[in-house]
């Protein structure tokens, strides 16, 4: 086996995952799988701009279990990345000379370990929303796949798209045969000797962190910084003060910072009114401007979709709470709509009692689910129709879909342009092993059916 590790330095944590496959000599093409991966305990390595070597040391554990996973004599030939998003996307955007440090402190961490470090960079958005595409097209086969006689498959099957929800930004990313208008969201690959044209935005500031943190601004804003604000998107019975610093530290919210001292307590007060959300959280999207033929939001172009998609990061813990905390199905928009409003209308004590392990998380599903109905719906024109198309999925059997795998499988070149090449040999010997265990098993079933067939008539006589 070969093994490859990728972290995945995320707004709110960073992951990592090692990933196995069998040395195949043609091209190092043998099937990738998730071996193990591990949380990286605390917020993610953005998070570190006042102290960067702390980001480096906050590794270390992960790093260490790595270690024991890896086995010791595949270390030196075992690549490692680091692959920042839209966390370091926006604090490279805040401080670029900051970012830097961030990033060379975690590279001088990594390079102290006995891998075959290959690097630590910021994800373009496009990138994030390509690499999703490809792992899970590839954990689903719908590339290529080995078929059962070893021989490389082209399944014939059309790609899926691909939608990420994370802390800071969100991407949509799916195959279309439409012209696309804004040359910035086409991306042609070819991939096993297939070429595919693919449609990628992503938007900053659409992350769930992110549109928790504007929707608060919308809020205080709307209230005009009041002592004492209420909050529709939380529950009856929920209050929490902050400093308005909380919510002004980012550059998603930085256009909006009012004229009082950041240090400034704010109380918020739930109210638990659906409606209200909504057109609160509605305001965070502009559907209104637009200079192509057609918009999803924010003025960006987005042809329509089509086909089969897979939701997942906090698409699909939003969805799942829905269907197993809360016990709603969601096959319909209407059924997410519904939900949201069900939530929104759930009392604090209620939810506790529901799910007392998420407590940190369950102030905001209100504003989580209904942001991801309007995001699917008005953002990106989800109907009826193709609404059922969409599978809320956090893996694929027993690997994680992300950006990482499809990062290290491009990276490391596991996914040539050209269609790798059939093993003749090896396939013509499978071929004769198989017929002379065919004539084999053939005659012996006949054999003993004779036998059978003489006992019975034996036994009458």
């Amino acid at each position: 086996l070969q093994y490859g590790i990728v972290l995945d330095a995320g707004s709110s944590h960073t992951a990592m995952f090692i990933y196995k496959w069998p040395a195949d000599k043609e091209n190092d093409t043998g099937v990738v799988s998730e071996h193990s991966m591990c949380d990286v305990e605390g917020p993610g390595i953005s998070s570190y701009s006042s102290n960067p070597p702390a980001a480096g040391r906050s590794l270390e554990h992960c790093l260490n279990q790595a270690l024991r996973d890896v086995p010791k004599e595949k270390h030196a030939g075992t690549p490692l990345y680091l692959g920042a998003t839209a966390g370091m996307r926006l604090l490279n955007i805040a401080d670029p000379q900051v970012s830097d440090a961030v990033l060379r402190a975690v590279a001088a961490t990594l390079k102290t370990y006995p891998f075959d470090f290959r690097g630590a960079k910021i994800l373009s958005g496009e990138e994030e929303g390509v690499f999703g595409w490809v792992t899970a097209n590839y954990l689903l086969e719908n590339f290529i796949k080995r078929g059962w006689l070893g021989e490389w498959i082209q399944p014939q099957k059309k790609t899926l798209g691909a939608m990420d929800f994370g802390g800071a930004s969100t991407q949509i990313t799916f195959e279309t045969r439409d012209t696309i208008e804004n040359p910035r969201n086409e991306v042609m690959l070819k991939l096993y000797g297939q070429a595919y044209k693919v449609y990628t935005h992503s938007f900053l500031c659409y992350g769930r962190d992110q549109v928790l943190k504007r929707l608060l601004s919308k809020l205080l804003q709307a209230e005009n910084y009041q002592e004492t604000v209420s909050h529709p998107c939380w529950p009856m019975g929920y209050n929490k003060s902050l400093l308005l610093n909380s919510t002004y530290d980012s550059p998603c919210t930085e256009k909006e910072r009012p004229s009082l001292a950041l240090n400034t307590t704010v109380t918020l007060v739930g109210t638990g009114n659906g409606n209200l959300c909504t057109l609160h959280v509605s305001k965070l999207f502009d559907f209104i401007n637009c200079s192509f033929s057609r918009c999803s939001f924010d003025g960006v172009f987005q042809p329509a979709v089509s086909g089969n998609f897979i939701a997942f990061s906090a698409f699909f813990y939003t969805v799942d709470f829905i269907q197993t905390v809360m016990g709603r199905p969601v096959h319909l928009p209407s059924d997410l709509k519904d939900a949201a409003e069900t939530i929104c209308a759930t009392s604090w004590s209620e939810l506790l009692q529901k799910a007392p392990k998420l407590e940190k998380r369950l102030p905001d599903y209100c504003a989580v689910s209904t942001f991801v109905y309007l995001l699917t719906t008005k953002g990106y024109s989800f109907n009826n129709h193709s609404f059922p198309n969409i599978a809320f999925q956090k893996k694929v059997g027993e690997t994680s879909i992300g950006w990482a795998l499809g990062y290290m499988l491009n990276l490391t070149n596991m996914i040539p342009a050209e269609k790798p090449s059939s093993h003749k040999s090896m396939l013509y010997n499978y071929w004769v092993i198989l017929i002379l265990l065919f004539v084999v098993s053939t005659l012996t079933s006949l054999v003993t059916a004779i036998c059978l067939l003489r006992q019975s008539k034996s036994s009458i006589i």
